[in-house]
């Protein structure tokens, strides 16, 4: 059972995380917090840990084999690894926005359905629907052509049905996983400028290469690294973490500074 703590500032506790996949550490104690209606940033070079990390929020490295975490991830002051919480529970509040569009092959409208079907919110579908739709600033776009595929569509706006099909069964927090980098230009100013409107509504975690778009986009950034460890194998850990302007503006972590200037990464 998760506790409805909603009024909480902070939404997720991150608590001297690390994560191991069997013997192998890919992430090494981290704490950091996230607060409610924040957009959080994870930014750093490849392999440092970031999607590792925000998929655990969900826990969707349940699904990965060896897989475990060590220290504690709490949703509201719930463990979210207690043998007591469901999993499906956790993704149904803390939704996933994949880097690639993986809309389902139906349409448009059943895209949206089949998740409401599943968590029990068939009231009012037409409604929920449309309401969802509209949050994605979609529905113009689509309202006459809801029967047809959701594969029909551009890359952007299947990105975008994606983030309605997830927001249409009520989570409090989104993880993005890199939800630009398969687009075009003009469809990632749309979805950033969708990220800045659902923060009024939802908490948002997106891990990004794009600094510039960590910049345009975030309140909180979080600066992972990654070293060699024993055996030469690389771990992620966190370097700093603060508001957003505060990351690029005055880094406090000397690699921090190397890292947003561009001597590495």
């Amino acid at each position: 059972m998760i506790n409805n703590l909603t009024n909480n500032q902070i939404v997720i506790k991150t608590e001297n995380v690390s994560i191991f996949y069997g013997a192998f550490q890919a992430v090494r104690n981290v704490f950091l917090d996230i607060p409610k209606n924040n957009v959080v940033a994870f930014i750093g070079p490849s392999g440092c840990g970031k999607s590792t990390l925000l998929r655990c929020y969900n826990r969707l490295n349940d699904l990965i084999p060896n897989a475990r975490v060590q220290g504690e991830i709490t949703y509201h002051g719930t463990n979210l690894y207690d043998s007591r919480v469901d999993p499906v529970e956790v993704r149904r509040r803390i939704g996933m926005v994949f880097q690639q569009p993986n809309p389902f092959p139906k349409s448009i409208y059943e895209n949206i359905a089949f998740g409401l079907r599943l968590a029990g919110l068939t009231d009012n579908m037409d409604d929920r629907i449309e309401k969802s739709l509209r949050k994605a600033a979609l529905w113009d776009e689509v309202k006459d052509k809801l029967q047809s595929s959701g594969l029909s569509l551009s890359g952007g706006q299947q990105q975008r049905l994606c983030i309605a099909r997830t927001i249409a069964i009520e989570p409090e927090v989104i993880l993005m996983d890199e939800p630009c980098s398969a687009l075009d230009p003009i469809s990632t100013v749309r979805i950033e400028e969708l990220i800045y409107d659902l923060k009024a509504q939802f908490t948002i975690v997106i891990v990004t290469h794009n600094m510039q778009q960590a910049a345009r986009v975030s309140d909180k950034t979080a600066f992972f690294n990654a070293e060699a460890g024993e055996g030469g194998s690389r771990f992620g850990y966190l370097v700093e973490y603060d508001d957003t302007l505060n990351i690029f503006n005055s880094p406090q972590q000397e690699k921090t500074q190397q890292y947003i200037s561009g001597r590495f990464g």
